[in-house]
Order: structure tokens, then C-alpha cells, then sequence
């Protein structure tokens, strides 16, 4: 730690709050602007946590800040798309193959290690990390915000900034400080996932990509398989809390029942050997009543989670970050910012883009589309955009008008369906 922990008051040019995705890339833009940028980070890593299946569109901002070499040195799995099945029926998108320009390929990755490689880059990069450190106090209402921290030795001290980047994640400072939250308008779902031993055989599913199961009886319940590249996998299962609360005992032990009721899941995961405890997270959708406000910004899970369905929640979190640095450069210039304008508005589209399709999923159509057999290949490229994290591209109909364009495609698929049976 610095000598200036040890100061009363400092000041600095950003303080970003959290050294996840979306602070590390903050950082790493911030810096290229010659910025001076203090993270407060309240644990050490690498830490645990979820979100393991990055998508293509991601990669575009950790490559604009700097970050690319760092996270293709890291030795993650490979991942070119995502693969579906739902009993016999089975599906795959291949993200190269798809409308938007950019990135087709990325990785999965154990969160642990990646937000480490991030932050470890934000340092490289002139960034200042204080791991250990939590922020107890924030004062916006003055001419900058003003922030309390305290050490891990337990010393408190202020920071005030120019500008205060909430990066928190689920821990949502900002919004539960300054009375900023309010209730998601999704339906609560939890989660029970635990990482394994996998052992499943090569010719039993594609490792470069993500293996998205759904329950045989219940099609608000699915499963996420995400292989690692050290022969381990994340494995986990969505449901409502009522859902998820029929099965009794440990968390793995109720995940384990819940795989044994789909028999195409259980016979991938045959082999696997279970030797970490499990975690549950219940109630994770969540929203603000703003993402701005005087001399801060709400980035990423601070501000709006909706589901892990799609692993959107990284990619939305670095363009987040990419949207917040660019308005925090153009301010240094002299230039006036409407951060309605030109951050939450153009953050919020994509969000709203893949609203549409999270809930296309809970309610059936949008499963209806991704099983569906005949399939323009135009269409199929520009669902495999989606897929694939570009939620901003508005030259694809289905970011332009994504419930309209979802529901006329679910009733052809629906109405193809049927002619298919007759």
C-alpha cells in the first residue's frame, strides 16, 4: 500500500470502486487517457465468482484497453459458440458464423484467474489497486464526490475525485448508498452451481463451446455446462427459488438431483467427479433508478443485472466501461456530456435487447426458435449475433426491434412446426 493510504483526504482524477471487469477495463482505458485511477477493492484476488462464459463481443473492449495480449497468454479454453439441447433435440450456433462484424471467438474462463489478469494489466498499466480496502461512506452532493474508505488494518481515510465509477458488481455500493435501487421487473430465479472434475469424452460435447441444457418437464429450468481448459467444468442450474427448494441436502446434492431428472445432462456428466462444495445465489436480477448521476456512473452488475442465461453480464460490463470512458475523455476536453445521452441511453439499448431475449426464453418462443430446424441462414446469423454479445449492433433487425422481430420469428417457427406434423 501506498504512503498516501496513510493521509488524511487524497485526491485523485477516478476512483473506481471494484477491480472486476468492468473496473480492471475502466482502468485500462482510463490510463491510455492519462488518467490517475485509484481502485478500492474489498477483496483479495484471485476470488470466486460466476459468469464464466465470456462472449465475442467482449473482446473489442478488452482489446481497446489494452488488455487483449494479457488474456490470450492466459491459457483459457477457447469457446466459437454455443450449443443447446433440450431431450433429443439438439442445436449449436457458431459465433463466426454470424451478421455483426467483430469478434466470433472468445473464452471460458474460471473468473478467479480472468478478473485477476484484468487487474493485474489495469496495475501494468499505471492503475492503482488497494485490495483489502472497503468503502464504508459516499458524498456526492458536494462539487466532487467524496468517498470514505477503510484499510484491512482497519485505518479510515477519504478520497475525493473527479469522477466515482461504481464497478461493485453485486455488491452495488453506489445503488444501496445513495438509494438508487429498485426492483427488478424479472421474475426471482436462483441459482445452484458448483465447478467439477468433468471427465466427459471428446466426442460427447464440444468443449469451445457452452453447453446450454434444458429440463425435460419444466422449460423455465436450465442448465449451464461451461468447460474449462484444465479438464474442469462449471456446472450449474437455474430455477425458481420454489423450484430449486423441493430438493433437499447440500447444494451439490440437490444440483445432482436435479441433473439425474434430465437424462441427456446426467449421461454427459456420467464420469464427473464432484469434489468442490456448491454455492447457491438466489434473487440476482436486479435494476437502479438511474446509472448516473453528479460525477459518477453506475458500471455493469452495479447497475443492471438481468440473467445468466445468455452471459451477458461481462459483456455489458465492459461496454459499460468502453461507454463511461469515453464520455469521462470527452469531459477532460471541454466538451459538454449529456450522460443520459451518451451512457445510460446507448447501455441501456443493448440491455433492453437482451431483455427481450431473456424473457423469450422463460417463456418458451424464444426455445421454440433456437430448436426450430429451417431456419433462414440469414436469420441463423443474425440470432447467432445475439448470441454472441452483439446487442448494439442496430443494422441487425433483431437488435433494431428485438420483441417485435422475436415474436413474428416464434410464430413462423411455431407455424412451420405444425405444418411439418400435418
Amino acid at each position: 500500500m501506498s504512503n498516501q493510504s496513510n493521509q488524511k483526504v487524497e485526491q485523485t482524477e477516478i476512483l473506481i470502486i471494484g477491480a472486476g471487469p468492468s473496473g480492471a477495463v475502466a482502468a485500462g482505458l482510463l490510463r491510455k487517457q492519462g488518467r490517475k485511477v485509484l481502485i478500492i477493492e474489498k477483496e483479495t484476488f484471485p476470488r470466486f465468482s460466476i459468469g464464466e462464459s465470456l462472449l465475442p463481443q467482449s473482446m473489442q473492449y478488452i482489446e481497446e484497453a489494452g488488455m487483449l495480449q494479457d488474456v490470450v497468454e492466459a491459457g483459457f479454453q477457447y469457446k466459437n459458440g454455443a450449443a443447446f439441447a433440450k431431450g433429443e433435440v439438439t442445436t449449436a450456433f457458431d459465433f463466426r458464423d454470424k451478421f455483426s462484424e467483430g469478434w466470433g471467438t472468445t473464452y471460458q474462463v474460471q473468473r478467479a484467474n480472468f478478473d485477476k489478469v484484468l487487474a493485474d494489466a489495469a496495475e501494468k498499466a499505471g492503475a492503482e489497486i488497494r485490495y483489502r480496502h472497503v468503502v464504508t461512506a459516499v458524498d456526492v452532493s458536494g462539487e466532487q464526490p467524496v468517498v470514505k474508505v477503510r484499510s484491512e488494518e482497519g485505518e479510515e481515510y477519504t478520497v475525493t475525485a473527479r469522477y466515482l465509477l461504481d464497478a461493485s458488481g453485486f455488491a452495488r455500493i453506489l445503488p444501496r448508498m445513495l438509494d438508487l435501487e429498485r426492483p427488478s421487473d424479472f421474475p426471482v430465479r436462483g441459482a445452484l452451481f458448483t465447478h467439477i472434475e468433468d471427465r466427459i469424452a471428446l466426442d460427447e460435447m464440444d468443449r469451445q463451446k457452452i453447453l446450454i441444457s434444458v429440463h425435460p418437464e419444466h422449460h423455465d429450468v436450465w442448465f449451464w455446462t461451461i468447460p474449462f481448459s484444465n479438464g474442469r467444468c462449471s456446472q450449474g442450474v437455474v430455477g425458481t427459488p420454489e423450484y430449486l427448494s423441493q430438493y433437499k441436502g447440500t447444494e451439490v446434492e440437490r444440483l445432482r438431483a436435479i441433473i439425474a431428472e434430465t437424462p441427456s445432462l446426467s449421461h454427459v456428466l456420467r464420469n464427473a467427479v464432484w469434489d468442490t462444495p456448491g454455492r447457491t445465489l438466489t434473487g440476482y436480477s436486479a435494476n437502479v433508478t438511474s446509472l448516473w448521476g453528479k460525477n459518477f456512473a453506475l458500471l455493469g452488475n452495479a447497475g443492471e443485472f438481468l440473467d445468466p442465461v445468455f452471459s451477458s453480464g461481462v459483456t455489458i460490463a465492459v461496454k459499460s466501461a468502453s461507454l463511461a470512458a469515453q464520455c469521462i475523455a470527452r469531459t477532460w476536453k471541454g466538451e459538454a456530456v449529456d450522460w443520459q445521452a451518451d451512457y445510460a441511453l446507448p447501455l441501456q439499448a443493448g440491455v433492453n435487447t437482451f431483455r427481450a431475449f431473456v424473457s423469450g426464453w422463460y417463456e418458451g418462443g424464444f426455445q421454440d426458435v433456437i430448436f426450430h430446424e429451417r431456419h433462414s441462414p440469414e436469420i441463423r446469423r443474425m440470432i447467432s449475433s445475439i448470441l454472441a454479445g452483439y446487442a448494439w449492433d442496430k443494422a441487425n433487425p433483431y437488435v433494431a426491434e428485438p420483441q417485435r422481430r422475436l415474436n413474428v420469428l416464434r410464430e413462423l417457427c411455431q407455424q412451420q412446426a405444425k405444418e411439418a406434423v400435418a
